[in-house]
């Protein structure tokens, strides 16, 4: 096998990542055979790591060699095939994939749906940490597993577990904003599209029960939009994806006109275009009949208007997240972060009509 250049540096996962062209997630994923990699991509990542002498995960590498596997999980609230159609998650993975090729650790996805015997869990995974991306762990059985098994945890925007680091954003602050906006526009009938419930499922009535199922993101998004419009109410989309989006948006448009919101606030950039794509269904302009807004700050192809959202720093979230693990498998005490949100103005928002 080839030898890197500088044969005294080994070459990272990173490097390999670089190489081949692919973000460090998809590298990691596409080397250690778990996760929905196309074949093209894997055989794209594998040529990288021969033509650097890569053969994996640095067994010395600092802070993972005290007989340790050298291999962090990544626990996803959603089955991963599902996940991987998230921007949002993918640049969080990304960010935290970086930070763990420092080491030249490995990253392993699962999932808290299981959906069969076999499949690797956080009760039989060989890992040295986990980290937690947006799910409602059961405390009563995964949590509890990691707890007895002595695994330093790392939560991004998912419950907090104690003693473990939290690695958020301003989801109030960042809702608030853009309801002041709305509110400053002038509309008084606007409706909410949040995001799914502890599991993906089909778009319903926001009810109390929903509100008090929802994962923390989506209750703390809820606060920020009450904080201006108190007594708000709308459909839950049940994930975090265009058609979801639409489903719910429908749900809330296709009424009487009286009885129509005037504006949307979505809890995602996703699921604003979803309602965007409803609105146009329905013949109504956006933002003459209709204002939205979205949370994220992502590209959404084919929108064919800049949204009005507030702009996450999702790779920074993954990256401090990195840092929060390494920090605990070197014995360290990480605090935990939270991350300013930023309103970007957009092309979908406008004064209501009279």
């Amino acid at each position: 096998m080839p030898t890197p250049q500088n044969a005294s540096a080994r070459p990272t996962l990173a490097d390999v990542a670089a190489r081949a062209g692919v973000s460090p997630s998809t590298a990691s994923i596409a080397f250690s055979g778990q996760g929905p990699v196309s074949a093209a991509t894997k055989k794209k990542v594998l040529d990288a790591a021969s033509a650097l002498g890569y053969v994996g995960p640095d067994p010395r590498a600092a802070g993972l060699r005290r007989g340790r596997s050298g291999i962090v999980g990544a626990v996803l609230a959603s089955r991963i095939g599902v996940s991987f159609r998230d921007p949002v998650l993918i640049q969080t993975l990304d960010g935290l994939a970086e930070e763990l090729s420092s080491v030249d650790a490995s990253l392993l996805l699962m999932s808290e749906t299981v959906e069969g015997a076999s499949q690797v869990t956080v009760a039989n995974a060989p890992v040295d940490a986990v980290v937690l991306l947006g799910c409602n762990i059961d405390p009563g059985q995964s949590l509890d597993v990691l707890r007895r098994r002595g695994i330093p945890m790392v939560a991004i925007e998912a419950e907090p577990t104690g003693q473990s680091p939290v690695i958020s954003v301003d989801n109030r602050g960042g809702t608030r904003m853009l309801a002041q906006h709305l509110r400053e526009l002038g509309h008084e009938r606007v409706s909410l599209i949040t995001l799914g419930l502890e599991r993906p499922s089909e778009p319903r009535r926001l009810t109390p029960d929903c509100e008090h199922d929802s994962v923390l993101p989506a209750r703390e998004r809820l606060q920020g939009a009450r904080d201006v419009y108190p007594e708000i109410g709308g459909w839950v989309a049940g994930a975090s994806r265009v058609d979801a989006g639409r489903r719910a948006a429908l749900a809330l448009l296709d009424v009487a006109p009286a009885q129509r919101p005037t504006a949307i606030i979505a809890q995602s950039d996703l699921i604003a275009a979803g309602a965007i794509a409803a609105a146009r269904e329905l013949g109504l302009e956006v933002p003459g009949d209709l204002s939205v807004v979205g949370f994220d700050g992502i590209r959404v192809d084919h929108l064919g208007m800049r949204l009005t959202t507030v702009r996450q720093p999702t790779y920074a979230k993954g990256a401090a997240a990195g840092r929060a693990v390494l920090a605990l498998l070197d014995g360290r005490e990480p605090q935990s972060t939270s991350f300013d949100v930023e309103f970007v103005a957009g092309e979908t928002t406008a004064p209501a009509r009279s």
